[in-house]
């Protein structure tokens, strides 16, 4: 009945789910009602994300990459490496974008945004002793940078190095203040690890239900966070 349009519309929806992760459901939901499924899945799912704010926001990134690397040909500057770096960790080559603000430091350390940036790209790569270092020298300068996700940060990498009872500290001052859902995440997780279920669980039951407040933008943002949060509650 569908023939090749229907096929193509569970193309979409698959290559959507797997990109995002959505609740688990979906992904039955497409496979045994097929492009019916998929129709409703694109609907709920995909289509609120064209009115997201930033939602074509890649095509302007890709125009700039492609504008940046001409001018980083001509003028190899720490401030077209830094460019360089945020716009490939918007999109996610996290190994570039080290590269990227590894050479801006490598000409001026004045600035603490690229020591956080780089971080950031460490923390993807899994190699927190090195984020735990950048980061380390943005709190020491400020304590509140970027909404004191770079503290919440560090406790993770803390924790990650081997450094349990450093990474509470931080992670009990950062959390009197700070609601990022990542570092109320980050800290659950962290409990779990020291067989602290009781409290792990509680943390993740706030964070399951602070959810249901967020604008739709919000949610769609953080549902990884999210889906680990729930993957967590379940083995608690």
């Amino acid at each position: 009945m569908w023939g090749i349009p229907g096929l193509v519309l569970v193309a979409m929806a698959v290559i959507h789910y797997l990109r995002r992760q959505p609740s688990g459901y979906w992904i039955y939901l497409i496979l045994f009602l097929g492009p019916l499924g998929a129709s409703i899945y694109l609907l709920v799912e995909a289509l609120p994300e064209l009115f997201d704010p930033g939602a074509f926001r890649f095509l302007d990134r890709n125009r700039r990459l492609r504008e940046v690397r001409s001018e980083l040909a001509q003028n190899p500057s720490a401030g077209n490496f830094e460019e360089m770096g945020l716009l490939l960790l918007d999109k996610k080559d996290w190994a570039g974008a080290r590269q990227c603000f590894d050479r801006a430091l490598a000409q001026r350390t004045d600035s603490l945004d690229p020591f956080y940036r780089r971080a950031l790209a460490e923390i993807e790569l899994a190699d927190f002793a090195a984020a735990r270092a950048d980061l380390e020298k943005v709190v020491s300068a400020d304590a509140h940078y970027d909404f004191q996700r770079a503290a919440g940060l560090l406790a993770y990498a803390d924790w990650q190095c081997g450094d349990p009872s450093r990474a509470e500290r931080l992670f009990d001052e950062v959390l009197r203040t700070s609601t990022l859902t990542e570092t109320q995440l980050h800290y659950a997780q962290f409990l779990a690890s020291q067989n602290r279920r009781d409290e792990a669980r509680k943390m993740a039951e706030r964070i399951r239900q602070k959810r249901s407040g967020m604008p739709g933008f919000q949610r769609r943002r953080e549902r990884k966070l999210y889906w680990q949060n729930a993957a967590l509650l379940r083995k608690l």
